[in-house]
């Protein structure tokens, strides 16, 4: 005969031997039976995941159409192409005022006894020698290196073109004096050069030139 045991599954005496006169469990009262197994009872199951219903994607901003009035060209008046014919004016130009063009002097040129040229640049100068002092600027004609050039003075004499005279003048500034055409010049005043005239230099006939104006 089986024992009895204690049915009550949350009982210490669940499925424990009890005597066999005893009719209730002495722990909860529970009447007490043969071998009772547990029912097994099934795991508990996750509640279900609801799903959220998808929502459709957010439509895209249309901007509304906008009423475009309709254009209207402006209205241009008509062309009156009908017109009464008008004589041409003859036009004469004006001329324009002549200018002249600038005059420049003529080229002065001083020829040495012994061949050598000396020039004149520009429409008036210094005759004379280089100063070996510095500073000073050499005359225009340099006759430096001639023979017997210590006559010549470092400012001996001085050219310029007179458009009133429509000749180069020269003035006497030396020592030693000038000869135009074996004439003396007095020193301060001006004479004139001609083509062809003969220069000296000093008293001793050392130092001659003649003048060429081209």
């Amino acid at each position: 005969m089986p024992a009895n045991r204690c049915p009550n599954p949350s009982c210490e005496y669940f499925n424990r031997a009890l005597p066999n006169n005893a009719k209730v469990c002495p722990w909860c009262s529970t009447p007490v039976g043969n071998v009772v197994s547990p029912t097994p009872q099934p795991p508990s199951q996750p509640p279900p995941i609801q799903q959220q219903p998808s929502q459709p994607p957010p439509a895209q901003y249309q901007r509304p159409p906008t009423e475009q009035p309709n254009y209207q060209p402006p209205q241009q008046a008509p062309v009156d192409y009908s017109t009464v014919y008008q004589p041409r004016v003859s036009y004469q130009p004006t001329p324009p005022a002549y200018v002249p063009p600038p005059q420049r002097a003529p080229a002065l040129k001083l020829i040495h006894t012994t061949g050598r040229e000396f020039h004149l640049v520009g429409e008036g100068g210094y005759i004379g020698r280089r100063s070996q002092s510095p500073g000073i600027a050499p005359p225009e004609i340099d006759l430096t290196g001639i023979p017997s050039e210590g006559i010549v003075s470092r400012r001996h004499a001085r050219v310029d073109w007179d458009w009133s005279q429509n000749a180069y003048m020269i003035v006497d500034m030396s020592t030693n004096g000038i000869y135009l055409n074996n004439n003396p010049l007095t020193p301060g005043m001006q004479y004139r050069l001609l083509n062809g005239d003969v220069l000296r230099f000093g008293q001793d006939n050392l130092v001659n030139f003649t003048v060429y104006v081209v």
